[in-house]
Protein backbone atom coordinates (compact mmCIF):
# COMPACT_ATOMS: atom_id res chain seq x y z
CA UNK A 1 0.00 0.00 0.00
CA UNK A 2 1.53 3.29 -1.12
CA UNK A 3 1.57 5.78 1.53
CA UNK A 4 0.49 9.46 0.70
CA UNK A 5 3.26 12.17 0.31
CA UNK A 6 3.57 13.93 3.06
CA UNK A 7 3.11 18.36 3.38
CA UNK A 8 6.08 19.15 2.61
CA UNK A 9 6.53 16.62 -0.19
CA UNK A 10 3.39 18.30 -1.59
CA UNK A 11 4.36 21.96 -1.21
CA UNK A 12 7.73 21.32 -2.40
CA UNK A 13 6.03 19.58 -5.70
CA UNK A 14 3.20 23.09 -5.89
CA UNK A 15 6.00 25.26 -6.09
CA UNK A 16 8.11 23.71 -8.74
CA UNK A 17 4.99 23.50 -10.48
CA UNK A 18 3.97 27.44 -9.76
CA UNK A 19 4.58 29.76 -12.26
CA UNK A 20 3.08 33.14 -11.16
CA UNK A 21 6.10 34.79 -9.94
CA UNK A 22 8.20 34.47 -12.83
CA UNK A 23 7.10 38.09 -13.99
CA UNK A 24 7.71 39.66 -11.19
CA UNK A 25 11.62 38.18 -10.88
CA UNK A 26 12.31 38.75 -14.56
CA UNK A 27 11.25 42.36 -13.87
CA UNK A 28 13.78 42.94 -10.78
CA UNK A 29 16.36 41.78 -12.77
CA UNK A 30 15.64 44.08 -15.76
CA UNK A 31 14.47 47.54 -13.21
CA UNK A 32 17.73 48.34 -12.81
CA UNK A 33 18.74 48.40 -16.51
CA UNK A 34 15.13 49.55 -17.80
CA UNK A 35 15.63 52.39 -15.56
CA UNK A 36 19.24 53.15 -15.95
CA UNK A 37 18.14 53.22 -19.68
CA UNK A 38 14.98 55.35 -19.12
CA UNK A 39 17.37 58.15 -17.00
CA UNK A 40 20.04 58.29 -19.72
CA UNK A 41 17.45 59.28 -22.56
CA UNK A 42 15.63 61.86 -20.26
CA UNK A 43 19.17 63.45 -19.46
CA UNK A 44 20.38 63.08 -23.65
CA UNK A 45 17.20 64.74 -24.56
CA UNK A 46 17.45 67.16 -21.89
CA UNK A 47 21.19 68.09 -23.05
CA UNK A 48 20.08 68.37 -26.90
CA UNK A 49 17.46 71.03 -26.09
CA UNK A 50 20.13 72.55 -23.84
CA UNK A 51 22.11 73.07 -27.03
CA UNK A 52 19.61 73.77 -28.83
CA UNK A 53 18.53 77.08 -26.46
CA UNK A 54 22.23 78.12 -25.90
CA UNK A 55 22.85 78.23 -29.95
CA UNK A 56 19.76 80.28 -30.34
CA UNK A 57 20.41 82.87 -27.47
CA UNK A 58 23.73 83.20 -29.17
CA UNK A 59 22.30 83.74 -33.14
CA UNK A 60 19.94 86.23 -31.69
CA UNK A 61 21.84 88.35 -29.88
CA UNK A 62 24.05 88.36 -32.91
CA UNK A 63 20.92 89.54 -35.29
CA UNK A 64 19.77 91.63 -32.64
CA UNK A 65 22.93 93.61 -32.60
CA UNK A 66 23.56 93.87 -36.06
CA UNK A 67 21.16 96.02 -36.58
CA UNK A 68 20.45 98.35 -33.08
CA UNK A 69 21.52 101.74 -33.99
CA UNK A 70 20.12 105.51 -34.21
CA UNK A 71 19.66 106.67 -37.94
CA UNK A 72 21.50 109.83 -38.42
CA UNK A 73 20.47 112.29 -41.21
CA UNK A 74 23.06 111.49 -43.00
CA UNK A 75 22.17 107.56 -43.54
CA UNK A 76 24.33 106.61 -41.31
CA UNK A 77 23.62 104.59 -37.64
CA UNK A 78 25.37 105.56 -34.26
CA UNK A 79 25.41 102.36 -32.03
CA UNK A 80 24.44 103.39 -28.76
CA UNK A 81 25.47 102.04 -25.47
CA UNK A 82 21.71 101.50 -24.73
CA UNK A 83 21.06 99.84 -27.70
CA UNK A 84 23.87 97.19 -26.65
CA UNK A 85 21.99 96.90 -23.21
CA UNK A 86 18.68 96.34 -25.07
CA UNK A 87 20.17 93.31 -26.75
CA UNK A 88 22.34 91.56 -23.78
CA UNK A 89 18.77 92.28 -21.67
CA UNK A 90 16.62 90.64 -24.47
CA UNK A 91 19.74 87.47 -24.69
CA UNK A 92 19.25 87.64 -20.50
CA UNK A 93 15.45 87.49 -20.38
CA UNK A 94 15.15 84.88 -23.08
CA UNK A 95 17.78 82.47 -20.90
CA UNK A 96 16.25 84.11 -17.37
CA UNK A 97 14.01 80.61 -16.64
CA UNK A 98 17.54 78.05 -16.74
CA UNK A 99 20.21 81.06 -15.51
CA UNK A 100 21.90 81.93 -18.43
CA UNK A 101 23.54 84.81 -16.78
CA UNK A 102 24.02 83.34 -13.27
CA UNK A 103 25.62 80.05 -14.40
CA UNK A 104 27.21 81.41 -17.47
CA UNK A 105 28.59 84.44 -19.75
CA UNK A 106 27.77 86.08 -22.63
CA UNK A 107 30.61 88.10 -24.93
CA UNK A 108 29.30 90.05 -27.42
CA UNK A 109 32.58 91.45 -29.69
CA UNK A 110 32.55 93.85 -32.69
CA UNK A 111 35.16 92.72 -35.39
CA UNK A 112 36.18 95.10 -37.33
CA UNK A 113 38.82 95.98 -40.33
CA UNK A 114 41.09 98.13 -40.20
CA UNK A 115 43.94 99.16 -42.63
CA UNK A 116 43.61 95.25 -44.18
CA UNK A 117 43.84 93.88 -40.42
CA UNK A 118 41.30 92.33 -38.31
CA UNK A 119 40.54 93.82 -34.49
CA UNK A 120 38.29 93.84 -32.07
CA UNK A 121 37.54 97.33 -31.15
CA UNK A 122 35.41 96.50 -28.18
CA UNK A 123 33.26 93.58 -26.12
CA UNK A 124 30.29 94.04 -23.73
CA UNK A 125 29.95 91.12 -21.63
CA UNK A 126 26.78 90.02 -19.04
CA UNK A 127 27.48 86.96 -16.72
CA UNK A 128 28.48 86.21 -13.28
CA UNK A 129 30.72 83.42 -13.75
CA UNK A 130 34.80 84.28 -14.71
CA UNK A 131 37.73 82.36 -15.71
CA UNK A 132 39.27 81.42 -18.89
CA UNK A 133 36.62 79.07 -19.59
CA UNK A 134 33.94 81.98 -19.76
CA UNK A 135 35.37 84.37 -20.79
CA UNK A 136 36.47 85.92 -24.37
CA UNK A 137 38.21 82.91 -26.26
CA UNK A 138 39.98 85.54 -29.14
CA UNK A 139 42.14 88.30 -28.55
CA UNK A 140 45.14 88.24 -26.36
CA UNK A 141 44.74 92.03 -24.53
CA UNK A 142 41.20 93.45 -23.33
CA UNK A 143 39.99 95.82 -26.36
CA UNK A 144 39.30 98.83 -25.94
CA UNK A 145 35.57 100.03 -24.93
CA UNK A 146 34.34 101.44 -27.73
CA UNK A 147 35.81 105.27 -27.22
CA UNK A 148 36.60 107.40 -30.51
CA UNK A 149 39.15 105.80 -32.70
CA UNK A 150 41.61 108.72 -32.98
CA UNK A 151 44.56 108.75 -35.07
CA UNK A 152 46.02 104.99 -34.22
CA UNK A 153 43.10 102.45 -34.19
CA UNK A 154 42.32 101.49 -30.87
CA UNK A 155 41.64 97.43 -30.75
CA UNK A 156 43.00 94.35 -30.37
CA UNK A 157 43.79 92.75 -33.12
CA UNK A 158 43.32 89.08 -34.28
CA UNK A 159 44.84 87.31 -36.80
CA UNK A 160 42.55 86.39 -39.51
CA UNK A 161 39.52 86.99 -37.98
CA UNK A 162 37.60 85.41 -34.77
CA UNK A 163 36.70 81.72 -34.55
CA UNK A 164 38.32 78.52 -34.42
CA UNK A 165 41.13 77.61 -36.76
CA UNK A 166 40.11 76.91 -40.70
CA UNK A 167 36.79 78.31 -39.97
CA UNK A 168 37.23 82.03 -38.92
CA UNK A 169 34.87 84.78 -39.23
CA UNK A 170 36.44 88.28 -40.78
CA UNK A 171 34.41 91.75 -41.56
CA UNK A 172 34.44 92.87 -45.08
CA UNK A 173 35.96 96.12 -45.41
CA UNK A 174 34.40 99.02 -44.29
CA UNK A 175 32.21 97.31 -41.75
CA UNK A 176 32.13 94.54 -39.31
CA UNK A 177 30.87 91.91 -37.39
CA UNK A 178 28.48 91.06 -34.42
CA UNK A 179 30.60 88.39 -33.24
CA UNK A 180 29.13 86.34 -29.83
CA UNK A 181 29.94 83.76 -27.36
CA UNK A 182 28.02 82.30 -25.33
CA UNK A 183 29.77 79.74 -22.02
CA UNK A 184 26.86 77.87 -20.42
CA UNK A 185 27.08 75.45 -17.24
CA UNK A 186 24.72 72.92 -17.90
CA UNK A 187 22.54 71.78 -15.47
CA UNK A 188 21.65 68.04 -15.06
CA UNK A 189 17.89 66.51 -14.65
CA UNK A 190 19.13 63.59 -12.68
CA UNK A 191 22.40 64.01 -11.71
CA UNK A 192 26.11 64.36 -13.34
CA UNK A 193 27.11 60.46 -13.39
CA UNK A 194 25.07 60.06 -16.50
CA UNK A 195 27.11 63.21 -18.45
CA UNK A 196 30.99 62.73 -19.44
CA UNK A 197 32.91 66.01 -18.22
CA UNK A 198 32.70 67.88 -21.49
CA UNK A 199 29.15 67.74 -21.58
CA UNK A 200 28.91 69.67 -18.65
CA UNK A 201 29.81 73.11 -20.29
CA UNK A 202 28.67 74.39 -22.98
CA UNK A 203 30.27 76.63 -25.91
CA UNK A 204 28.46 78.19 -28.70
CA UNK A 205 29.22 81.05 -31.01
CA UNK A 206 27.54 83.27 -33.21
CA UNK A 207 28.08 85.97 -35.87
CA UNK A 208 25.93 88.80 -37.75
CA UNK A 209 27.46 90.95 -40.29
CA UNK A 210 26.34 94.82 -39.67
CA UNK A 211 23.37 95.16 -41.55
CA UNK A 212 23.54 99.13 -41.60
CA UNK A 213 25.96 102.31 -42.60
CA UNK A 214 26.97 102.13 -38.94
CA UNK A 215 29.75 104.47 -37.47
CA UNK A 216 32.48 102.39 -36.15
CA UNK A 217 34.77 105.22 -34.58
CA UNK A 218 32.86 104.63 -31.04
CA UNK A 219 30.29 102.92 -28.65
CA UNK A 220 27.50 106.58 -28.88
CA UNK A 221 26.28 107.26 -25.00
CA UNK A 222 24.81 110.48 -25.05
CA UNK A 223 22.86 111.80 -21.57
CA UNK A 224 21.11 110.08 -19.74
CA UNK A 225 23.98 107.74 -19.92
CA UNK A 226 23.84 103.97 -20.21
CA UNK A 227 25.68 101.62 -17.81
CA UNK A 228 28.54 100.07 -19.71
CA UNK A 229 28.95 96.47 -19.89
CA UNK A 230 32.59 95.69 -20.14
CA UNK A 231 33.68 92.56 -19.43
CA UNK A 232 35.57 94.32 -16.59
CA UNK A 233 32.34 93.65 -14.71
CA UNK A 234 30.47 90.20 -13.79
CA UNK A 235 26.67 91.06 -13.05
CA UNK A 236 23.80 89.05 -13.96
CA UNK A 237 21.72 91.79 -15.23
Amino acid sequence: MTRPPSTFVRVSRALLRDRSGVALIEFAFSMPIVLGIGCYGIETANLALANLRVSQIALNLADNASRVGNMQADNTTQLREVDINDALTAARMQGEKWGLTTQGRVTLSSLEEHGGKQYIHWQRCLGTKSGSSYDSRYGTTKPTDGTAVGASYAGTEVTGGMGKTGAKVSAPPDSGVMFVEVNYDYSPVIGKMWLAGEFARLHYIASFVVRDRRAFDQIYNPAPTATRYTCDRYTSS
